[in-house]
C-alpha cells in the first residue's frame, strides 16, 4: 500500500512539474524581451494557484488510476480532456479577468493558450508513452528469453491482442506465439503485434505442418473466448486438436483486464455454455463500494464465488461463515481472498446454532448478508429429511433473524428453481424458507428497513453434485453414462454468471425496492438461465467432445427417476405476480406470496415437533398445508423402466 502511495505521489509531482514547464515554455516560445520578462516576473504569483487547480483537474480525470506501463488510448484521451479544461480555464481568466482588470492587455492570448495546450498534452503524455515503450521493449526481450513453447493463438483479432499484451507484460509466461488462426476470413494475412494471421480454424493441420517444415514445431494451442463461441464451431476445433495430439488451453482471467489474463486447460463444460448476460459493473460497484458483507456457506462453489465477486466490486470487509473447516480453509487461502486489500475474516459456525450465529453477525455489523449455506443434494435429503429441515428451514430462520437484529440493509437468500411446485425435500424446504423471509420482509418498510429477498436459479456448471463432472468421470472410465430419464431437462449457468446476477438482484432489492409498501415490492428474484438443456442431449455431446460416438463406443443407460426428481424445472409459482425490472438484464422478479406471520409461527412449531419426534408424515402434512403444490412426490415423474441395469453407484449420478 505504501509503495502504491509513493508511486502515485511521484506521478502527481511529475504532472505538476510538467504543467509548470508547459507554462514557462509557452512564454519562452511565444514572447520576447520585455513582454517575456514581465510575464516571467508574474509567474511566482500566478503559477502556484494554477498548479493547485491543475492537480484537482488531473485527479478528476483519473490520470493516476492507471500505471504508466499500461498507458493506453483511454489514458491519452483523459490527458487531452484535462489539458483542454486547463486551457479553457486560462482562456476565460485571460479574457474576462486579467486583460480588463489587471494589465489592460492579454496576458496569454489565444495563440499562447493553443501552444500551451499542445505542450501540456506532450509533457503529460510523452513520458507515459515513453515509459510504456521502455517496459514493452524490456518485456519483449525477457519474453523472448523465457519463451519455451511454440504456440498457435486461436480467435478474433480483439481477443488475440489482449493475449499478446498479456504475454508481453509477463502475465502469461513461457509462450512463444508463432502464428494466429482467426475465424474471420478478412483477418487472414494481417499482422497483430508482430505475429502473423496464418489462416482460419479449418487450416489448422496445414498451418501446423508448414510451421514444422520451417523448423517451428507447434506444441500448444491457446483458444480465446471468441474461438469457443458456437459460430466458431469449437467442437470441430477440439476434434482437430485431438487428432494432432496438441494440448488446447483457453484464456481465462482472475480480474477484468489483460494484465490479469491467465491460461487454464480447456474443459468440456467450457463448450456447454450459452452466451452470458452482460453485467452492469458500475451498478455493482456502486452497490458494494465500502460494504461489509457476510456470506454463509462461503466454502461452497456459489458461496466462494460470491465472496470473490463482492471483493472485486469494492466490498471493504468480508466475513465467511462455514461449518466445514477444510472448506473454510480452502476459500480463505484462495487467491481472490488471500490477496484482497479488504478486511477478510472466517468463522467456523453452523447456521443451526442460533446463539453463535447471532453473536458472529452482530459483532461483524454487516451491510449485506448472502445466505448460501444449505443442504442441496436431492437423494440424500429424501432419505435424511429431518436434516434438510434443520438446515434449510430452521437454519435459514436463524440467519434471517440474525440479519434483522444486526441492522443489515439486506439479506439475500440463495434458493432454487426446485422450490416451485416442489416435489422434493430440497424444493419444499427452500420454498418454506422463502415464505419466512417474505413474511419478515413485509413487516418492514422505510429507508432503514432490512430487506429480505430470495434469488432462485438452477444448476451451476462445475459445482459439487453437478451432472457435468459426473458424466466426465463416467466417460473417462469408458462408460456407461447414466441418465435417469430420457426427457429430463435442466437449466445451467456458470458459477460466475450466477454470482454476478445474485449481486445484481440484491442491488435492485436494496435500491428500487426500499421504502415501498411490503405488498408492492419484489421479494423473489429469478435469474434468466436461457433455454433448458435435455440431459440426454448433454450426455451425447459430452461423449462426442471426448472423441467417442454415443451408443457405439460409449453406452448411455437410462436408469429410472430417483425420489424427488421431476422432468423439468419451473421458474415462478402460478400465484406469484410478476414484476418488471427496468434496466436490469438477466433477472426477473415477482411480488411476495406468503402466509400470515402467526400462521407461519404455528407451522414452524409443528415442524420442530415433527423433527423432534422423527415423524416424517407430520412434517409433510405441514408442508402440504403451507405449500398446496407439494402433494404427491411419487407422481412427480412418470414411471420409467431402466433401459439397462446399471450399478447403484452409477445410477446415483444421473442428473444435476
Amino acid at each position: 500500500m505504501q509503495k502504491r502511495t509513493f508511486k502515485t505521489a511521484v506521478m502527481v509531482v511529475h504532472d505538476l512539474a510538467a504543467t509548470a514547464a508547459a507554462v514557462v515554455l509557452t512564454f519562452v516560445f511565444r514572447f520576447q524581451d520585455g513582454a517575456l520578462a514581465e510575464r516571467l516576473h508574474a509567474l511566482p504569483i500566478l503559477l502556484p494557484p494554477f498548479l493547485a487547480y491543475a492537480g484537482l483537474v488531473y485527479a478528476w480525470f483519473r490520470l493516476y488510476r492507471t500505471k504508466w506501463r499500461f498507458a493506453s488510448l483511454p489514458d491519452l484521451a483523459g490527458i487531452v480532456r484535462a489539458a483542454s479544461v486547463t486551457a479553457l480555464t486560462l482562456l476565460v481568466l485571460d479574457y474576462v479577468l486579467v486583460s480588463s482588470n489587471l494589465y489592460g492587455f492579454y496576458f496569454f492570448g489565444k495563440v499562447a493558450i493553443a501552444l500551451y495546450w499542445v505542450l501540456q498534452i506532450f509533457l503529460l503524455g510523452g513520458p507515459r508513452l515513453a515509459f510504456r515503450y521502455m517496459k514493452y521493449a524490456r518485456s519483449r526481450q525477457s519474453q523472448a528469453r523465457s519463451a519455451t513453447t511454440p504456440t498457435l493463438l486461436l480467435g478474433r483479432g480483439a481477443d488475440i491482442e489482449i493475449v499478446l499484451r498479456a504475454i508481453e507484460s509477463g502475465s502469461v509466461k513461457r509462450l512463444s506465439p508463432k502464428g494466429i488462426l482467426s475465424p474471420r476470413a478478412d483477418e487472414a494475412g494481417q499482422m497483430m503485434r508482430g505475429v502473423p494471421v496464418l489462416g482460419g480454424f479449418r487450416d489448422l493441420e496445414q498451418v501446423v505442418a508448414d510451421l514444422a517444415n520451417r523448423g517451428l514445431p507447434v506444441r500448444r494451442l491457446v483458444a480465446t473466448p471468441s474461438a469457443l463461441a458456437p459460430e466458431s464451431e469449437p467442437d470441430d476445433l477440439i476434434a482437430r486438436a485431438r487428432r494432432l495430439g496438441l494440448p488446447l488451453a483457453r484464456v481465462t482471467s482472475l480480474g477484468e483486464g489483460m494484465r490479469d489474463a491467465e491460461l487454464a486447460p480447456l474443459e468440456i463444460e467450457d463448450l456447454l455454455l450459452r452466451p452470458t448476460v452482460a453485467i452492469d459493473r458500475p451498478r455493482l460497484e456502486r452497490f458494494l463500494a465500502g460494504a461489509r458483507v457476510v456470506v454463509t456457506g462461503g466454502g461452497g462453489s456459489i458461496g466462494a464465488e460470491i465472496c470473490a465477486r463482492a471483493l472485486a466490486f469494492g466490498a471493504s470487509a468480508l466475513l465467511v461463515i462455514e461449518n466445514s473447516e477444510p472448506a473454510l480453509h480452502a476459500v480463505l487461502n484462495g487467491p481472490a481472498l488471500l490477496h484482497a486489500e479488504a478486511e477478510v475474516e472466517g468463522a467456523l459456525a453452523d447456521i443451526r446454532d442460533r446463539e453463535r450465529l447471532h453473536a458472529i453477525i452482530r459483532n461483524f455489523r454487516p451491510t449485506y448478508v448472502f445466505h448460501a449455506a444449505a443442504l442441496k443434494q436431492v437423494p440424500y435429503l429424501e432419505r435424511d429429511w429431518a436434516e434438510g429441515i434443520k438446515t434449510n428451514v430452521f437454519g435459514s430462520i436463524n440467519v434471517a433473524e440474525a440479519t434483522v437484529a444486526a441492522g443489515a440493509r439486506a439479506l439475500v437468500m440463495i434458493s432454487t428453481d426446485k422450490a416451485i411446485e416442489p416435489v422434493s425435500q430440497l424444493g419444499v424446504t427452500k420454498r418454506f424458507a422463502e415464505m419466512v423471509a417474505q413474511s419478515l420482509d413485509a413487516e418492514r418498510s422505510g429507508p432503514q428497513a432490512t430487506r429480505l429477498i430470495a434469488v432462485r436459479f438452477g444448476n451451476v456448471l462445475g459445482s459439487a453434485g453437478s451432472v457435468v463432472p459426473v458424466f466426465k468421470a463416467q466417460i473417462a472410465r469408458g462408460g456407461p453414462v447414466t441418465v435417469t430419464h430420457a426427457e429430463m431437462v435442466r437449466y445451467f449457468m456458470t458459477v460466475r454468471e450466477a454470482s454476478d446476477l445474485v449481486l445484481t438482484a440484491a442491488s435492485h432489492a436494496d435500491a428500487e425496492g426500499r421504502g415501498d409498501t411490503g405488498d408492492q415490492r419484489a421479494a423473489v428474484y429469478v435469474l434468466k438461465m436461457g433455454q433448458p438443456v435435455r440431459i440426454r442431449d448433454l450426455a451425447e455431446r459430452m461423449i462426442r467432445l471426448a472423441g467417442f460416438e454415443p451408443g457405439a463406443e460409449i453406452e448411455i443407460q437410462v436408469t429410472g427417476a430417483r425420489p424427488g426428481e421431476r422432468l423439468n424445472e419451473i421458474l415462478f409459482a402460478k400465484e406469484e405476480p410478476r414484476v418488471t425490472l427496468a434496466g436490469i438484464e438477466g433477472v426477473m422478479a415477482a411480488k411476495p406470496v406468503f402466509a400470515d406471520r402467526a400462521v407461519l409461527e404455528r407451522w414452524i412449531l409443528r415442524l420442530r415437533a415433527a423433527v423432534a419426534a422423527g415423524d416424517r408424515a407430520a412434517a409433510d402434512a405441514v408442508f402440504e398445508e403451507a405449500i398446496p403444490d407439494f402433494r404427491n412426490r411419487a407422481a412427480a415423474i412418470p414411471n420409467t423402466k431402466p433401459e439397462s441395469n446399471a450399478p447403484p453407484a452409477q445410477t446415483a449420478a444421473a442428473t444435476a
